[in-house]
């Protein structure tokens, strides 16, 4: 059965471009090996990932993401049987908050700041749709 985890999480501590990156790497290499795709948004401090694949692949990556120091304040947001994966073959996207994506992160924003903490789970599902169409993505 395919499942979507859709989480929260505050960094620890301020990441500089070598933390995200290192995220990536790890993230990808991670995931390749047990089938899990996904995206991982970063604004304001805030982790906001979305995770999919088969159930316990996903419940193992999500439990090795709690015991990383770098997250702190975790929340499951969303978590839904799927049909079909969203994110096909990425082992895992990087959506920032630049410039170009601001008016995106802020169209399912309640508030002036980006703040998933306070996004309902249809709003998060309209939020990652519309992302994978027209945010910028990093690499």
């Amino acid at each position: 059965m395919l499942v979507q985890l859709t989480y929260a999480s505050r960094t620890a501590t301020i990441l500089g471009p070598g933390d995200v990156k290192d995220i990536l790497r790890s993230s990808a290499r991670n995931n390749t090996a047990v089938g899990v795709t996904g995206a991982l948004c970063l604004a304001n401090g805030i982790f906001l990932q979305q995770l999919e694949g088969d159930r316990q692949a996903v419940n193992t990556v999500y439990h090795r993401i709690l015991k990383d120091p770098r997250h702190k304040e975790p929340a499951i947001l969303d978590l839904s049987e799927i049909v079909v994966r969203q994110f096909g073959s990425w082992s895992m996207g990087l959506i920032a908050a630049t410039q170009e994506n601001r008016q995106l992160f802020l169209k399912y924003s309640s508030t002036s700041e980006f703040d998933p903490y306070k996004m309902s789970p249809s709003t998060l599902r309209a939020f990652f749709s519309e992302v994978i169409q027209s945010a910028r993505w990093l690499s």
